[in-house]
């Protein structure tokens, strides 16, 4: 493997793993506030790709359609919130799985209902079409390297916003002792009803943002919610930091181990097998590192010790 084809893929590993951070900071903002296992947050990812292709479909607008997988995922966030996640709170994590469970299957049913089973098609706008040259020589796609860049500055946003506002002080006491800030006047129902609509807002960003590379169809958020909650187990719950940091490292483990290992098998065996068994061994790689962070660390790289 040449070192230019090696820092292509480091930094399509660093693209898979903000587009994850997107995703799984929504989630753990969402289980360390409510304490809630929202299986359905996957599906606020998909309504999010789903409005962008709709939008630049009639528009023609890379940007409005952005602007519409926020504020469409956030609304639906909310209204999931009000009408359904809101009897949950009291209820035992099963009652939560088994209820927002049922949200997939409406969601999936809904958007199945209102844009069919085909596939739609999100373009890369014209001005973020094409290649840059990275110093070195290296030719990129200039809509990857602004998908980390959005990432990134998402990433340092949500950092300023849960530090240094008086929304994220409510949302870090919400998280530490939900009874005492209820008691000291904080409507903890609209606390609960921004930090969802947040979570689902960050979702439908990275639905819209990721619809361009591939297709939007659906059922597409249920494999991006699993390795969301790797993402969270491996960097702790409740942590926008460890989000970031998980996110990351799967993204580079995944996109990394897609492409060494088939060369390493290369060295044993012929191609056909060399690249059956690395492309096997890579797909458990995340899974192999979540597990030893588990090992070494039970409540994640950045989560709370008991």
């Amino acid at each position: 493997m040449t070192t230019i084809l090696l820092i292509e893929q480091i930094l399509n590993g660093l693209q898979f793993g903000v587009m994850l951070f997107l995703t799984a900071a929504g989630l753990t903002l969402v289980f360390g506030v409510m304490g809630l296992i929202n299986l359905a947050h996957g599906s606020l990812f998909m309504i999010g790709a789903f409005a962008a292709a709709a939008v630049a479909g009639a528009t023609g607008s890379f940007l409005l359609a952005s602007a519409a997988s926020i504020a469409a995922a956030a609304a639906a966030g909310a209204v999931v919130e009000i009408a359904v996640i809101r009897r949950l709170y009291g209820r035992d994590h099963l009652d939560q799985v088994l209820a927002t469970f049922a949200l997939i299957l409406i969601f999936s049913e809904g958007t199945r209902w209102l844009f069919g089973s085909s596939p739609l098609f999100l373009d890369v706008p014209s001005w973020l079409s094409g290649p840059v040259t990275l110093p070195g020589g290296i030719l990129y796609p200039l809509y990857r390297l602004v998908l980390i860049a959005v990432g990134l500055v998402i990433a340092a946003g949500l950092f300023l916003l849960i530090s240094r506002t008086r929304l994220g002080v409510r949302i870090r006491a919400g998280e530490a002792d939900r009874e005492m800030i209820a008691a000291l006047g904080v409507d903890i129902s609209k606390l609960y009803t921004v930090v969802f609509a947040l979570g689902a807002a960050l979702a439908g960003l990275a639905g819209a943002l990721v619809g361009a590379i591939q297709s939007v169809q659906v059922g597409m958020g249920e494999p991006v919610l699993i390795l969301a909650f790797v993402v969270i187990v491996i960097g702790g719950i409740g942590s926008i930091k460890g989000a970031l940091v998980g996110a990351i490292l799967v993204g580079l483990t995944d996109t990394l181990g897609g492409v060494l290992l088939p060369e390493l098998f290369r060295l044993f065996m012929d191609n056909a097998a060399a690249t059956a068994t690395g492309s096997a061994l890579a797909t458990m790689l995340i899974y192999i590192l979540m597990a030893v962070v588990l090992i070494l660390r039970p409540t994640g790289l950045y989560g709370e010790r008991a």
